[in-house]
């Protein structure tokens, strides 16, 4: 009987499979890269607000605390967003007439919340508590980056749950302190590694199979 298939059909195979190999790792390479990028992920991604409140000027350089605004930031699920009664503290008296804060003022007038774009937007499925993670060590800008530089705020990280996991795996990494947790100075190489483990203890900071467990994010 002939043969059907010419000499060459394997080495024709054997590119065909190699180049399948390639194709596959590159398209997948691809994929993850995508899937990382501020397209999906909205990071560094600048939102345009009802009024365009700098972080850098009333953190960075008039000092105001995070919880000034962020008021239940220590104590429930959500940091809490200020009301107009807070920007009017100050700016009944500083600003008071400038065209640019008029929509809170008339805010503050009608008794009506302004509608802030959403910055950091967690999917329905994800549960994070900000208190928790106040309360175990973790600093703002661990999460939120260096808001006092923020003239306009903008997400740092993916918060996808990679990133998450990267903490709730080796969570003595990412804590400091409890008195350095509103600080934007802090740098991790301020403690060492001894440190961390201690604090860690001290916190009473679940293992690691606990915090990698989905039943703690996804409830």
């Amino acid at each position: 009987m002939a043969q059907f298939f010419s000499k060459s059909a394997n080495n024709l195979a054997r590119i065909s499979m190699i180049m399948a190999a390639v194709l596959g790792g590159t398209a997948f390479y691809v994929y993850t890269q995508v899937a990382r990028s501020s397209y999906l992920t909205g990071r560094y991604v600048e939102k345009q607000q009802p009024v365009q409140f700098s972080h850098k000027h009333h953190v960075g350089d008039d000092g105001i605390d995070c919880r000034y605004c962020h008021t239940t930031v220590e104590t429930t699920a959500s940091a809490g967003m200020p009301s107009t009664q807070t920007c009017m503290n100050c700016h009944s008296q500083i600003w008071a007439d400038s065209p640019y804060l008029e929509p809170v003022r008339a805010s503050f007038r009608d008794n009506k919340p302004i509608e802030w774009e959403r910055v950091h937007d967690l999917p329905e499925y994800t549960y994070f508590n900000h208190s928790i993670h106040v309360a175990k060590g973790v600093g703002c800008s661990t999460c939120h980056g260096q808001i006092d530089n923020m003239p306009s705020v903008y997400q740092e990280n993916t918060l996808q749950m990679e990133w998450c996991l990267s903490c709730h795996k080796n969570p003595e990494q990412f804590i400091r302190p409890k008195s350095e947790i509103y600080n934007f100075k802090w740098q991790d190489s301020n403690l060492t590694a001894d440190e961390r483990l201690k604090l860690k203890e001290d916190y009473k900071i679940r293992s690691r199979d606990m915090l990698t467990s989905c039943s703690v994010c996804h409830r």
